[in-house]
This record gives C-alpha cells, sequence and structure tokens, in this order.
C-alpha cells in the first residue's frame, strides 16, 4: 500500500479545506455528547458529502479509538486527512475545535470574576456533584466494553488502588502494558491477511515531522520567553501523549499534574472545569481551555489548548499509513489492551477523587444517583448537566 492510496487527497485544494473548515465548525456549534458526537461525522462524511465511504470510515474509527486523544476530534481530523490531505486533516480539526475553544475561554472569564458568589458557587456545587455521576458513568460504559475476563478485573482494580493510594499516573499507564504483554498471551488476536504491509518510507513521515517541529519550536519560544506557559504546554503535551482511551482518559492525568503536581488549581476548581466542559460543544479535554486561561489568561487558554490537542493530530498523521500492518501485531494487542484496562482503574479512582473533594448530604446523594441513572438511561448529557445546575440553584 503506497502513500496515495493510505491518504487520498484528490480533492486537495485550498478551496476544500475550507469547505472542510466550515462544515466541521458548523458541527462543532452543536457537537454536545462527547464519543456520541462520532456518529454526526459519520453522516456529514458519508451521508451528506460522500467523502468517504463506509468501510474507510470505520477503519478511521478503529484507529482514533487506539491511539491517544479525544476519539470524536481524532475521527474529524482522519475525515479531513483521507478526503483532503495533511491541510484537510489541520482544516478539520481547528474547525471542529474551535467553537468550544470560543465558549470555553467566555465562560473561563465569566467564571474568574463570578465563582465568589452564593448564586455561582450553588451551580457550580452541584456541576461537581453531576461530574461525578458522569466519570462513574465513563467507567462503567468503558469497563462493560473492555473488561471481560478476571485477568481485567484483577488489573483494573489494582490501577485503580495503587492511584487512590497515591501513586503517580504515568508509571501505572505503563506498567499496565508491560503487564499486558505477559497476562493476555492467551488473548485471541484476529489476524486480516488481506491488507498488504504499508512500506517504511520517508515520504509518510513528511507531515508529522513538520507538525513536530512547528510544536517544538514554538515550546522552544515559550521556554525562553515565558517559563510559565511553557510549563502549562508541557504538562499538556505530556497528558495528551498519554491519553489511550478517549477524552476522560485525559482527566485522570490532567488532574494529577495540575492539582496535584504543580497545583495551579485546587481540586474542586477543576470539577468546575470539568463541568464547563460538559456544557460546551466539543471534547472533555477542552478542560485544558479553562485550565490554561485560569493559569495565565488568554495567552494560557491558547498554549492549554495547543499542548492538548498538537500530540494526537501529530501522532494520527503518523498511525495512519501503518495502521493496518500494526493493528494486528500481537505484543501491540496485548500492551494495547492492559492500557485500555488500566484506564477502567484511572475512571475508577477519579470517581473517588472527585468523590473526596465534595461535601456530602442526602440532596447530594439524590442528585448525583439520577444524574447517573439519567445518563444510564442514554439521556443527553446536555440536559443532565444543565438539570444538575437547576437542581442545585433551587435546592443546594
Amino acid at each position: 500500500m503506497d502513500e496515495t492510496s493510505a491518504i487520498k487527497s484528490s480533492p486537495g485544494t485550498f478551496r476544500f479545506s475550507g469547505e472542510l473548515f466550515c462544515s466541521f465548525f458548523r458541527l462543532g456549534l452543536t457537537a454536545f455528547g462527547g464519543p456520541a458526537m462520532v456518529a454526526y461525522i459519520r453522516q456529514l462524511a458519508i451521508e451528506k458529502n460522500q467523502w468517504l465511504d463506509e468501510a474507510t470510515f470505520r477503519q478511521g474509527v478503529a484507529i482514533c479509538q487506539v491511539i491517544p486523544g479525544a476519539t470524536a476530534m481524532q475521527v474529524a481530523a482522519y475525515v479531513g486527512l483521507r478526503s483532503g490531505g495533511p491541510l484537510g486533516a489541520i482544516m478539520a480539526y481547528l474547525g471542529f475545535g474551535l467553537p468550544a475553544f470560543l465558549l470555553m475561554v467566555i465562560l473561563a472569564a465569566l467564571y474568574q470574576s463570578t465563582h465568589d458568589q452564593a448564586a455561582i458557587v450553588a451551580v457550580f456545587r452541584g456541576l461537581q456533584l453531576v461530574v461525578i455521576a458522569i466519570v462513574a458513568g465513563a467507567a462503567v460504559s468503558f469497563g462493560r466494553s473492555t473488561v471481560k475476563t478476571w485477568q481485567d478485573i484483577v488489573l483494573g482494580l489494582g490501577v485503580a488502588a495503587f492511584l487512590v493510594a497515591g501513586g503517580s499516573v504515568v508509571p501505572a499507564i505503563a506498567a499496565a502494558a508491560i503487564i499486558g504483554l505477559f497476562l493476555y498471551k492467551q488473548k485471541h488476536v484476529a489476524t486480516d491477511n488481506s491488507l498488504p504491509p504499508v512500506a517504511f518510507t520517508l515520504s509518510h513521515l513528511r507531515t508529522p515531522l513538520l507538525l513536530i517541529t512547528v510544536l517544538l519550536a514554538g515550546m522552544a519560544l515559550l521556554y525562553f520567553g515565558n517559563r510559565r506557559l511553557f510549563h502549562l504546554s508541557l504538562v499538556m503535551v505530556k497528558v495528551d501523549f498519554f491519553a489511550f482511551g478517549g477524552g476522560y482518559g485525559s482527566l485522570p492525568l490532567m488532574f494529577h499534574e495540575v492539582v496535584d503536581v504543580r497545583h495551579w488549581l485546587d481540586g474542586k476548581t477543576f470539577l468546575d472545569g470539568i463541568a464547563l466542559g460538559q456544557i460546551t460543544p466539543g471534547p472533555i479535554v477542552i478542560t485544558a481551555t479553562f485550565v490554561g486561561y485560569l493559569v495565565a489568561l488568554l495567552p494560557g487558554a491558547l498554549v492549554g489548548t495547543i499542548g492538548i490537542f498538537a500530540p494526537s493530530l501529530i501522532l494520527l498523521t503518523a498511525a495512519v499509513p501503518y495502521f493496518d500492518r500494526i493493528r494486528h501485531n500481537a505484543h501491540f494487542q496485548r500492551a494495547m489492551h492492559g492500557t485500555l484496562v488500566s484506564f477502567v482503574g484511572l475512571l475508577l479512582s477519579v470517581t473517588v477523587r472527585f468523590a473526596l473533594a465534595v461535601e456530602w448530604g442526602v440532596l447530594q446523594g439524590v442528585l448525583v444517583a439520577l444524574a447517573f441513572l439519567a445518563l444510564y438511561r442514554k439521556v443527553d448529557m446536555l440536559w443532565v448537566v444543565l438539570g444538575g445546575a437547576v437542581f442545585s440553584f433551587l435546592l443546594l
């Protein structure tokens, strides 16, 4: 398989890239629901515009579930990459994420100026409780699709216990991947020889190398120009590189770095940022914009946002040409399964951490239970979050 067959770019003109940006910007304005956004991207790419066929789109979803980053953002970039080449990927990525960024900056500014007022605090206290239900629901949902054997249960609970006890997140992920290599030796790995192996050529690396160069150059400028912004970019880049399992996989990592290590925010403020991330369209990792704004205002918001999204875009552009070969490697499959199981433990641990960061009472317990039940019954997350805000404003 050569590069032209791996990445189609026949419409690869500036005009088509502009069309991609506008289409994904419009979609991004109403893109609530996290991974559910993938279904709307499918409608846009296949049913409305015929940019991709069904098989190509499904392959992209599989790729985006394995590599780090927010799945829906990655799928948007994948559609752009397949239909419009590297420029198309960048424009689709920017268009889809821009509405969430702009709205989060506005909300972060309002939060910073008003969060001490009693009514705002009451609303956010309720939203913190809703976030606990959201993360717990994500742990259950992710666990049901990932945890299948007693080995999975032991590994997931082990990671959760390690993190609740104060262990570091990144070593836990790396250890789970290594353990997976040995723990899942008997795990069946499907093979597919219908696709020929991808030749390793420098042409495939042109785009990711260019993007890496731009990212590193920008970080170097920050290092010499503003050390605080440099550390912010470094934290978000690290979080994104280890954010397997979609956007929710980023939250425990980000919480650890921002609250426990750097002490930029306290736990309750970070929870408020997650709640705002649920209100805004786009992926939950837009919380990085909130963190960045509270650390260094608009420049911090820009740096935090670029840091949390750029690495996963780079990995996507590098992975697409080789994924058909990598995805069927037995060692890779076992390590990735261990990593994905560890994220169930991560989500369980962050549920516990979030629960310990709020004050509890009967009404608080009722709100968490109702929010969890609503999410379990597939109620739109936006309505759950808004309902929690109204509940807390009136009753808490």
